[in-house]
This record gives C-alpha cells, structure tokens and sequence, in this order.
C-alpha cells in the first residue's frame, strides 16, 4: 500500500470519512460553441433581410423615379406695402433635362409665421417661350407636399427644353400682403412607361 492509500484507509476507519470518488468526467457540449453559432445565424439572416429588403424598395423606386431640380431650401420674402412691384417672383433655372419623361413637378411649401399668402402661382417655361401656369392653395404654416401633373401645364407643348420653373406671388392674390414662403423638395417625378 502507497501512504496515500494508508492514511485514506485510516481517515475512513477512524474519522469516518469516505474518499469522495471523482464524479466521471462529463463530455462537455461547449456551450459556447452553440452561442456562436446562434450570433453567426443571426448576423447572417440579418444580413439577408436588410439586403432583400435593400433591393426590394430599390425596385420599387423604379415607378416613382426623381430628378432634384433645386438641392435645398429655397426662400421666397415678400412685402406688397413697401414694394411697388405687384408680382414676387422667385425662379428656379432648369437643368438641361428631358422632362417629357416624367409625369409630375413636386415640391414641399410652406409659410413662415411673418405672414401666409395661402395662394402661389407656379409658372413653367420652355426653350420655345411657351409658358404654363398652375395655382396652389391652402398654403399654411406647416409643410405640405403638393404634386401636380405636368398634363395640366396644358400651353406647353414641348417639354424637352425648360428653361425655368417660377413661383410668383401676386399683391391682388394673397391674403397677407407680407410674409415669407419656404420651398423644398422641387423634382420632377414619376418616370413615364414604368
């Protein structure tokens, strides 16, 4: 007998006491390895959503195609008491585009609280002079987004060469005779045979 042995044996007549046999080792399931495993099927399966969901609203921006006339806010200050002239205009150079391809001018308004002209004309003028208007109204101190076909600038015959897009503001057609107007958003959109 090893001394081991002998003072176990004495331990166990003596005091009692039993040798605690080691439990079997266990084989381990490495938990961490199904942790892994579950992140990589959750970063993978994220992946796959954000780029179906990606491509999905990329095909679906294909019927409402946009072309930026204006990057930015554009500003439009007008005071009919202490300016002479009865028309504010603030126009907007179009870019050498083909605008026969879209379907609609949109753009965002709205009134600042110096004052609301609750109407604004939007004029449309091509290379040939030919001009159209259209009047909006409604206009408040909150933003709105307003679309108008192009089919209602109905003078104007050849929409392959704009020359600029207006909105005028007229003494004898708006409700408050100063204020301030806010324009955003100006793009031509819906691209016609989508």
């Amino acid at each position: 007998m090893t001394r081991d042995e002998i003072y176990d044996h004495l331990a166990q007549v003596y005091l009692g006491k039993r040798k605690e046999a080691e439990p079997p080792k266990k084989k381990h399931f490495h938990a961490w390895l199904l942790i892994n495993a579950l992140i990589t099927l959750m970063i993978f399966s994220s992946v796959f959503y954000g780029l179906t969901a990606f491509l999905t609203r990329q095909s679906s921006l294909r019927g409402n195609v946009l072309f930026a006339l204006h990057n930015g806010l554009v500003r439009l200050d007008y005071n009919f008491d202490e300016d002479f002239s009865p028309v504010k205009t603030l126009a907007l150079s179009a870019p050498a585009i083909d605008a026969s391809r879209y379907k609609s001018l949109e753009f965002s308004i709205r009134a600042r609280e110096q004052g609301n002209p609750a109407i604004v004309k939007v004029v449309v003028e091509n290379h040939k002079h030919e001009t159209a208007s259209y009047y909006i109204q409604g206009i408040d101190y909150s933003w709105q987004d307003f679309r108008i076909p192009l089919r209602e600038f109905k003078q104007i015959t050849d929409w392959t060469g704009l020359k600029n897009i207006s909105f005028v503001l007229e003494s004898w057609n708006v409700e408050q005779k100063e204020g301030i107007i806010l324009i955003d958003n100006i793009c031509f959109s819906g691209e016609k045979g989508v």
